[in-house]
């Protein structure tokens, strides 16, 4: 493991954000810093250290979290994802980076990847703490997404899946609850596609036991409300890198490239040769190396 790792906690609004620090190998006094979080549902132990160690190995420091309600953060109500409370806690863990001696407060970094692509996006463009992004396989936008994914023909389903739910927790009773993928595409999931079936069982069996296969329904609906892409003019001046996987069908990589074109100077894209979920384990020899020398051009080391 490059560079050494210890786990770390911090408050964001009175909730405990737990996760990992890295220290920067062969860094000194205070070094430049990446913050990272996953994506809808997963959690840090889901290859994040392995993009972690790439970064320490080039001496730069990383901060890595799980989202609230999911993983070792607290939070209710649990396995629930509000988009934009997890971009507030992206901030959260930038002020709190800052205050580490470890930490240059002036050469912050943000990575994000899937769900959390689209958070950096967002934070990018309102935080100017933030030096440099890189967004990898990211959500651009919730409502294409959801198109691309849902046959029109189950839509109203859901809307009206959404209704009964706000109807009974307003009578008090808990959220209603979704699997995250299914075997089935066809059968409800936040995530209908074979291979968000395939990678979230194995790695979960491989890496992460204490994963669980659920969110709140609420989720999906936030999910598709969301959109991230809007704010990608306004991260100029600061440094955007783009990881985009060609055969990536769950972000499809056609909404991330259009997205790019709508970005401003300095920006870079970087093509992947598989498919979404390749970007954390047979692509990361591609994925992890450009978003470190992205990190080092733009933050130093």
């Amino acid at each position: 493991m490059s560079g050494t790792r210890r786990d770390v906690e911090f408050d964001a609004e009175g909730t405990t954000l737990r996760g990992w620090f890295y220290r920067g190998e062969g860094a000194s006094g205070r070094a430049p810093t990446v913050v990272m979080a996953h994506g809808f549902s997963a959690v840090k132990e889901m290859y994040l250290d392995s993009v972690a160690e790439v970064l320490a190995a080039a001496g730069l420091n990383a901060l890595v979290f799980d989202n609230r309600n999911f993983g070792a953060s607290d939070g209710v109500p649990r396995f629930e994802i509000d988009p934009w409370q997890q971009v507030r806690d992206y901030r959260h863990a930038i002020t709190y980076a800052g205050t580490l001696d470890e930490v240059d407060a002036t050469r912050i970094g943000i990575w994000g990847s899937s769900y959390s692509g689209g958070h950096v996006l967002v934070v990018g463009a309102i935080d100017r703490r933030v030096k440099a992004v890189v967004s990898q396989v990211p959500l651009v936008s919730g409502s294409a997404n959801i198109n691309e994914l849902v046959r029109a023909d189950f839509r109203g389903g859901y809307r009206d899946m959404f209704d009964a739910d706000r109807v009974a927790r307003y009578a008090g009773d808990p959220p209603a609850m979704v699997p995250v993928v299914d075997e089935n595409p066809l059968a409800p999931s936040a995530l209908p596609t074979p291979d968000s079936y395939a990678w979230f069982t194995e790695t979960a069996k491989l890496r992460a036991p204490a994963w669980e296969n659920q969110v709140t329904l609420r989720t999906v609906e936030m999910l598709g409300e969301y959109e991230p892409g809007s704010y990608i003019s306004r991260i100029s001046p600061t440094p955007l890198l783009l990881i985009v996987a060609r055969g990536d069908h769950l972000t499809p990589a056609h909404l991330a490239i259009d997205a790019y074109e709508r970005a401003r100077e300095p920006k870079k894209l970087v093509l992947l040769p598989g498919g979404h979920f390749d970007a954390y384990t047979k692509d990361l020899d591609r994925a992890g190396p450009a978003a470190r020398d992205w990190f080092v051009e733009h933050l130093g080391s």
